[in-house]
């Protein structure tokens, strides 16, 4: 005798049983087809803001490339948005010569690359002994470095003057090194106390139970772990020290010391200003940070998705 076969009221969803598998009702896969158009719809207005803010951020560097390559005079009569009437290098040939370019080059890449590397250093020790050894007054500690990283060099600058030149270190670039190794390690300690304010205890009671000390604990279990947030700190402090401007003006006071920065200052005097140069100047200069950014951009992009699975 055939099993009697059960109907579902009509206008209700659900899947009928007997076949094996759920069967979806045709409402269902409407409300599906409709939540997925929402989202491809959401997704493309998304798309199109970020092309817009793209497109924004954009504009300053291609007005700025193409007043790089317009002669003094074709800037002067048809101003700085129009199309160059002649390919005009005599500006990156003036930017060259005068600020002594390579010299420049060589400061810069020096202090930024030193900062880096020592204020993730700095960083690594210090934020190990909060978040790890858990110092007493840990919060108004880690307080303390965030205060610190609000106040304006402005408000630094004349005691550090000072303390450089009582310490021998006027006009020395590693009166910047220091400085700036201070101030990017109190961001970094701030920034990784936290992280590893949270690390894993098991893995810490591991590496005790087999008899590994602080500093063995440091290099093979912490270590490989934040390795990537670490990463990203080294190219951040790279670029923000690249771009330093005020600091350096103050405490390195001969071309020989000076910065990319610094030299493009020197450009502009105090009644004209040479724009085609000063534009090419600018776009020479990006060019480093540029090439240094694209190197370790797949860096950059796993240490902040490893940071955010975390």
């Amino acid at each position: 005798m055939a099993a009697p076969i059960e109907t579902l009221p009509a206008g209700t969803a659900g899947t009928a049983v007997g076949a094996g598998r759920p069967v979806r009702t045709p409402r269902a896969k409407a409300t599906d087809t409709d939540r997925r158009h929402r989202r491809g719809t959401a997704r493309w207005f998304v798309l199109g803001a970020a092309v817009l803010v793209a497109v924004i951020m954009l504009v300053p560097f291609v007005i700025m490339v193409l007043n790089a390559f317009k002669a003094p005079a074709d800037y002067s009569q048809n101003g700085p948005l129009s199309w160059p009437a002649e390919f005009y290098t005599e500006g990156l040939r003036n930017f060259w010569t005068r600020v002594n370019f390579p010299e420049k080059l060589v400061n810069s890449v020096w202090i930024s690359g030193a900062v880096a590397i020592f204020a993730v250093v700095l960083s690594l020790f210090s934020a190990y002994a909060l978040g790890v050894g858990r110092v007493k007054g840990r919060m108004w500690i880690v307080t303390l470095f965030l205060l610190a990283n609000m106040l304006p060099q402005e408000v630094l600058v004349y005691p550090l003057f000072q303390m450089a030149q009582e310490v021998g270190l006027s006009n020395n670039q590693w009166s910047v090194i220091i400085i700036f190794t201070v101030i990017q390690a109190a961001f970094g300690t701030y920034l990784l106390s936290s992280v590893l304010g949270t690390f894993p205890k098991a893995l810490l009671e591991a590496a005790s139970l087999d008899g590994a000390g602080r500093w063995r604990t440091l290099w093979g279990v912490v270590f490989p772990v934040v390795r990537p947030t670490l990463s990203v700190l080294l190219i951040f402090f790279f670029i923000w020290t690249w771009n330093e401007f005020f600091i350096p003006l103050v405490m390195l006071t001969t071309n020989a010391t000076q910065t990319i920065p610094v030299a493009l200052a020197s450009l502009q005097g105090d009644r004209m200003m040479d724009a085609p140069t000063t534009n090419a100047g600018a776009l020479v200069s990006m060019i480093p940070a540029i090439v240094f950014f694209l190197i370790f951009q797949r860096t950059l992009t796993r240490g902040i998705t490893a940071g955010a699975v975390k």
